[in-house]
């Protein structure tokens, strides 16, 4: 039976990335050695360090002001790294708290420095996006975290700041167009739409590095990984590899734009069945719904033992809601074709 993944995360990949990823295992490139035995330093994997970075900045528009980065350690070192790059020794830091990983953020960087939490919306679990808060020049730069996998929200437009502008994307990262030009420094793990958990999407402005007067260990400073051009230690091979394939069809398959288009289909069938059945109802609120990750739950819970044996009964993966919300969750990366989404609907209109 064919599976429906909809996983938050490691998630679903375009099955081309999983065939030529696969091939890559066994053989690489004709040289008669495995992708996961190669040197690092080899050509052949250069070659592909060199244009996994290239295609970013295509996908993204940006020019040789930007520098990408492909490194380890997931969002979460990035939590640490982004104020240990850009907080000032005196200076703060500006984050509004939206869920489960800004919260972390917010952690780690208060270990760093001085941090304000602008706006929150923790008062209601995370249903919404805080809209209201203004972030001033008194601030080295403004943290958001644009799509919060758990509770299901989504930034659909960011705030003008007159400061640097930091943004998490590792959940909707290459899902929908955006001036990317805006943003100071993007980040993203790359277990959703990028490709397999072990490597993490850095894009920095090369010119805010550097001046912030502090000391930095040399794995967390960015100046050291643009230096290295992401070999300051050995990469994740493999992971890189992958996301390589995963931007390669991503661009070959009509880009961002058509992706978005995509997925604002998905998203719009599956929120159409969850408004009108009168079995679901949403978690967040209407305006601030993420087209990646959908929550919602059941209005009659002794419904849910048939509900559950139908969806399982029609191979369909990964649907249960995380703790913190309970219900379900379909999680709806670029790679998941309408076709599963129809699935789900159809097994919804029959409960």
């Amino acid at each position: 039976m064919k599976k429906h993944n909809f996983s938050a995360g490691p998630s679903i990949l375009p099955q081309e990335v999983f065939q030529k990823a696969s091939e890559a295992i066994l053989n690489f490139n004709d040289s008669g050695l495995s992708l996961l035995e190669i040197s690092h330093r080899s050509k052949d994997f250069v070659a592909v360090m060199d244009e996994a970075r290239a295609i970013v900045k295509r996908l993204m528009n940006l020019g040789d002001d930007y520098e990408v980065l492909y490194l380890q350690g997931g969002a979460s070192l990035q939590f640490l790294m982004v104020p240990y790059n850009l907080l000032s020794v005196d200076g703060k830091a500006a984050y509004t708290n939206t869920g489960t990983w800004a919260s972390g953020a917010i952690k780690e960087a208060k270990m760093i420095g001085n941090v304000d939490v602008v706006a929150t919306s923790k008062e209601a679990n995370y249903s919404y996006i805080p809209k209201e808060f203004k972030v001033g020049s008194e601030y080295d730069y403004f943290h958001c975290t644009s799509n919060n996998t758990i509770f299901g929200t989504q930034m659909k437009e960011f705030p003008k700041v007159d400061t640097l502008l930091v943004c998490d994307m590792s959940s909707d990262i290459f899902s929908r167009e955006l001036d990317f030009s805006q943003f100071d420094l993007i980040y993203a793990g790359a277990q959703k739409n990028m490709g397999p958990a072990g490597a993490t999407l850095v894009v920095v402005k090369k010119s805010i590095l550097g001046k912030t007067g502090r000391q930095i260990p040399t794995y967390l400073d960015y100046a050291v990984h643009i230096d290295k051009e992401s070999m300051s230690n050995t990469p994740p091979v493999f992971a890189v590899y992958a996301s390589y394939l995963t931007l390669k069809f991503l661009e070959e398959n009509g880009g961002i734009a058509a992706a978005e288009a995509r997925n604002n289909a998905k998203a719009k069938l599956l929120y159409d069945e969850i408004d009108n059945n009168p079995n679901f109802q949403g978690v967040s609120a209407i305006e601030d719904r993420s087209f990646m990750n959908v929550t919602f739950t059941l209005t009659d819970e002794s419904k849910q033992e048939a509900f559950d044996k139908a969806w399982k009964a029609a191979g369909i993966s990964g649907l249960n809601g995380h703790r913190s919300v309970g219900g379900y969750r379909a999680s709806i990366y670029n790679a998941m074709p309408i076709e599963s989404v129809q699935v789900l609907v159809d097994v919804m209109k029959s409960i």
